[in-house]
């Protein structure tokens, strides 16, 4: 009998289940577009029950997509967006609103925190600066503003531990989501009541669920989850990862030897060391899901979800030929750009659409356009804008490495053979593509292979799961032209920076 695992990826828009073989090829998959509440500004929420329904109906239809016997399916678990916070009370249900990792509600929090000396003090235990979408932040809200909220919790979940408590009834806190919400010692890799009472949290201590690693047995699929999804119930479910671990390790990010890089709506950029970056260069530690291991991260909202905007806001037309032609309108943006070469292009764009990496009030612009200047001009300024705001995380990364051997790139430019060639020409390294369009499930299913005895170990799961499937190497003659255009790119980025802090 073939074997296959499951793994259930919970982001900022998407649910998703995905269904693998063995040897990491996709059998089958269903997703759905997830609803998201805005009641006020700066608030991003969804219903925790409509978000478990959501999770039931792609589970059963990715199985009935499979066209397998549930019995196949050797084990689940589940990733999703990090941060955020998400609610179960004394009764068991929801308690709140799931709060997602756009949430800025509680802006004011990690300013107080500066400003008062307890960042300082939390960054000690956590190595970590303390953000608004984090639980701690958005629980001080919580404890300001709805106090009988605080006083009803039975736990505090993330997103993909409390799709696990639904599946299995049993409560658990996975190590790589909850490193990453200030909530842990990351020194002694567990709670500590000395960190909640800096943040004026100390009443909280007993709704934090026991930890666990990733490959962890966290329960098994109960009967009433079997009847809801067709699962079979008793099949073992991981504790599973944090979203941009579940991607990293998809992508055999198993040593120190390559960074992974995912061009998303986020930029991620990360590798792992087994010591933490503690001179606050770089944005965030946490902990991997290989034991001994940390993550080290850079990341902002600054990458493909550009493009998404460009497209939607000057390209709405081309799309809809594209569409009605069966054919993609990023195959058409690819083409546009590669008609222009790096140097006939003089246009800096600023990523900033959705966000900056450096000021939270920076907005997104062309800087440089002219009358000769056509429409494949500003969509290869947007392709090479979008790449060299990476490269500004890239280079804090690299500063604290000795040696690359390569940047592994996913997201919406893995896709694109010119982009990929770019991040390669700009980064002056080698870009290595994996075999798979839905990196955050296979790095689940990789440690529900491994929780259910398939390979040993998450390392020897990739050996057998993860294919390589492009290589591109640069271009030295384009590195040098890059080279300039990036330093004139930093230039205005950091030339504008006083315009956006004044009051209009």
């Amino acid at each position: 009998m073939n074997k296959y695992f499951m793994g259930i990826d919970n982001g900022g828009t998407m649910c998703k289940a995905v269904i693998f073989d063995n040897k990491g090829k996709e059998i089958a998959s269903a997703s759905k577009k997830l609803d998201m509440i805005t009641p006020s500004a700066g608030f991003t929420e969804r219903n925790m029950e409509e978000l478990w329904n959501i999770n039931t109906e792609v589970i059963s239809k990715s199985i009935a997509n499979a066209e397998i016997g549930s019995d196949q399916i050797k084990g689940i678990a589940c990733t999703g967006h990090g941060k955020g916070l998400y609610l179960v009370g004394k009764d068991d249900n929801a308690l709140y609103n799931g709060i997602v990792s756009t949430d800025s509600r509680a802006w004011e929090y990690p300013l107080q925190c500066e400003k008062d000396g307890t960042a300082e003090k939390v960054f000690k235990k956590t190595y970590q600066k303390i953000l608004a979408c984090q639980p701690v932040s958005l629980l001080r809200w919580l404890k300001d503003n709805e106090p009988q909220i605080i006083e009803q919790i039975k736990w505090i979940f993330e997103v993909k531990d409390y799709i696990r408590f639904k599946l299995t009834g049993e409560a658990f806190a996975e190590i790589t989501d909850y490193s990453g919400s200030n909530l842990l010692n990351l020194e002694t890799k567990d709670y500590d009541k000395e960190l909640l009472s800096l943040y004026g949290l100390e009443e909280i201590y007993n709704a934090l669920p026991p930890l666990k690693n990733s490959t962890d047995l966290c329960g098994r699929i109960t009967e009433k989850t079997a009847e809801l999804t067709g699962l079979l119930a008793g099949t073992p479910v991981s504790g599973g990862m944090f979203d941009i671990d579940a991607c990293a390790i998809a992508m055999d990010i198993c040593n120190e030897e390559n960074i992974c890089v995912i061009a998303g709506t986020w930029g991620i950029n990360e590798y792992i060391s087994k010591k933490p970056v503690l001179d606050k260069s770089i944005m965030m530690n946490s902990v991997y899901c290989m034991e001994d291991y940390y993550l080290i991260e850079e990341s902002s909202p600054t990458s493909a979800g550009n493009l998404e905007w460009y497209i939607s806001m000057f390209l709405e037309e081309e799309k809809k030929q594209a569409t009605a032609k069966g054919v993609s309108v990023y195959d058409y943006c690819d083409k546009l750009a590669a008609s222009v070469e790096p140097e006939e292009q003089s246009i800096i764009f600023l990523p900033y659409i959705f966000g900056s990496n450096y000021n939270s009030r920076a907005k997104a612009c062309f800087i440089g356009l002219d009358s000769h200047h056509t429409r494949a001009h500003m969509v290869r300024a947007v392709f090479e804008g979008i790449v060299f705001c990476h490269m500004v995380h890239l280079e804090k990364l690299l500063a604290n490495r000795h040696e690359t051997r390569a940047i592994r790139l996913a997201g919406g430019a893995a896709k694109s053979q010119l982009w990929a060639q770019m991040f390669s020409d700009i980064t002056a390294l080698p870009v290595e593509t994996i075999d798979t369009e839905e990196l955050g499930a296979l790095g689940c299913a990789m440690a529900a292979a491994v929780t259910a005895g398939e390979y040993s170990d998450l390392q020897n799961a990739a050996t057998f799961m993860v294919a390589i499937n492009n290589r591109f190497e640069p271009d030295r003659e384009k590195t040098e032209s890059y080279r300039k255009k990036y330093e004139h790119y930093k230039k205005v980025s950091s030339s504008l920076n006083g315009l956006w802090n004044e009051e209009i």
